[in-house]
């Protein structure tokens, strides 16, 4: 059996489906497991590349997985939407993922600290929040008028 070299994560908020390739491109394995699941997936595993969409919950995973050995890259969704095949979905997605990551040109993004995600959840509450108190007196004024 060949060696597991690259592991394309598609994030979702209960299961996550993963797909597998060796070194030279070739699906080891498709696999749809929950949070705990994955976990100790990865925890058996042995060290590799893993790969997901740029997301809040990705930062996490990420974090996790580097803690275990693993290499964790994160890419834009915007760069793997043009290996998505034709009917999407979750494992499609996943293999995209891996497609756009063996690309030596393509470029990721690293993963936030804790304390940098929680100082960039902050300043989107705050610009919410500010957005939202505008509206409303934009729509008061309006009312009055």
């Amino acid at each position: 059996m060949s060696e597991l070299a690259l592991v394309g994560i598609d994030l979702g908020k209960h299961t996550f489906h993963l797909h597998g390739q060796d070194g030279s491109g070739r699906e080891i394995f498709r696999k749809k497991l929950s949070r705990v699941q994955m976990m100790r997936f990865f925890g058996n595993c042995p060290t590799c590349t893993v790969v997901m969409e740029a997301c809040a919950g990705s930062h996490f995973v990420a974090r996790e997985l580097g803690t275990m050995g693993h290499v964790t890259k994160l890419i834009s969704p915007q760069f793997v939407r043009p290996f998505v095949k034709s009917n999407k979905n979750d494992f499609v997605d996943a293999e995209a993922i891996c497609e756009a990551a063996s690309r030596p040109s393509m470029r990721f993004v690293s993963p936030k600290t804790e304390a940098q995600q929680t100082l960039s959840v902050l300043h989107r509450m705050r610009e919410s929040l500010v957005r939202d108190r505008t509206k409303t007196i934009n729509q008061l004024h309006g009312f009055l008028l």
